[in-house]
C-alpha cells in the first residue's frame, strides 16, 4: 500500500512549505505477478517444432537397385547441390557426353523454384483449389491433408533427386527442401552424389574438356 508521510519545513521568507514522501509498498505486486505468470503458462500453447518429411531410400532388401532407380525419365528431376552455392540440374537420364545436359541454376525464387513450378503447376493449382475449400470450411484439415497427399502424388508429378557434394552447405539442403514444400513437390527423395556425377559437374565446369579428352584417348 501507499504511505503519504507529511513534513513540516522551516519558514523561509515568512511562507511555509510542506513536503509530502510517498512510499509505495510493492509486496502485493509479486503475488499478482506469480498469478499473471501461472495464467499465461495455463493459456498459452506452446510452440511446436516444425517438421519437414523427407522420402528417404528403401532398406527393403528385396527391392533391386534397378527398381529403386526406376523412374519415368520425362518427369525426373536430379538436383546437384555443389560447392560455393552452385546449383546444377539436368532432366531424365544423363548424357555424358554432352555437358550442356546439364544445367546451371540458383537458389532464388526465379531459379529453382520456377524451374519446379514450371514442372509441378498442375499439382500447386489443384493444391491452391484444396486449401481454399478448406478455409471455407467445405473440408475438414483431415480431408484436406488426405487430398493434398493425393495430388503431391498422382503419376504426372515429378520426381525430384537430390544429391550433394562434400562441399555443399546444410544451408543449401534446407532451402532445396524448403522450395519442395512451396512447389508442392511430393516426391523427392536424398541419394549420394556418385562418380558420373561428380564427372558430369566437372565437366562442365571445363565446358565438355574431359569429354572430349576421353574421345581424344579412345581414338
Amino acid at each position: 500500500m501507499a504511505e503519504i508521510q507529511e513534513n513540516n519545513s522551516k519558514e523561509k521568507k515568512g511562507n511555509k512549505q510542506k513536503k509530502m514522501n510517498i512510499r509505495v509498498d510493492f509486496t502485493p505486486m509479486v503475488d499478482m505477478n506469480m498469478l499473471l505468470i501461472t495464467f499465461f503458462m495455463l493459456c498459452t500453447s506452446l510452440s511446436k517444432p516444425q517438421t519437414m518429411e523427407i522420402s528417404m531410400p528403401s532398406n527393403d532388401k528385396n527391392i533391386t537397385e534397378e527398381q529403386q532407380n526406376k523412374v519415368k525419365a520425362s518427369q525426373a528431376l536430379t538436383l546437384l547441390l555443389a560447392d560455393d552455392g552452385k546449383l546444377y540440374y539436368y532432366e531424365g537420364e544423363p548424357d555424358y557426353k554432352n555437358y550442356a545436359s546439364l544445367k546451371e541454376t540458383s537458389y532464388r525464387a526465379d531459379g529453382l523454384r520456377s524451374l519446379l513450378l514450371g514442372k509441378n503447376r498442375e499439382a500447386v493449382r489443384k493444391v491452391r483449389e484444396v486449401k481454399e475449400k478448406k478455409a471455407r470450411l467445405e473440408i475438414t484439415e483431415e480431408e484436406c491433408r488426405q487430398e493434398i497427399a493425393r495430388i503431391k502424388s498422382g503419376k504426372d508429378t515429378p520426381t525430384v533427386i537430390i544429391k550433394a557434394t562434400d562441399r555443399s552447405t546444410y544451408k543449401n539442403l534446407i532451402d532445396t527442401l524448403d522450395e519442395m514444400q512451396i512447389c508442392s513437390i511430393g516426391k523427392y527423395v536424398i541419394v549420394d552424389l556418385t562418380e558420373g556425377d561428380r564427372f558430369l559437374i566437372d565437366n562442365y565446369v571445363s565446358k565438355g574438356g574431359l569429354s572430349q579428352n576421353a574421345t581424344d584417348r579412345n581414338v
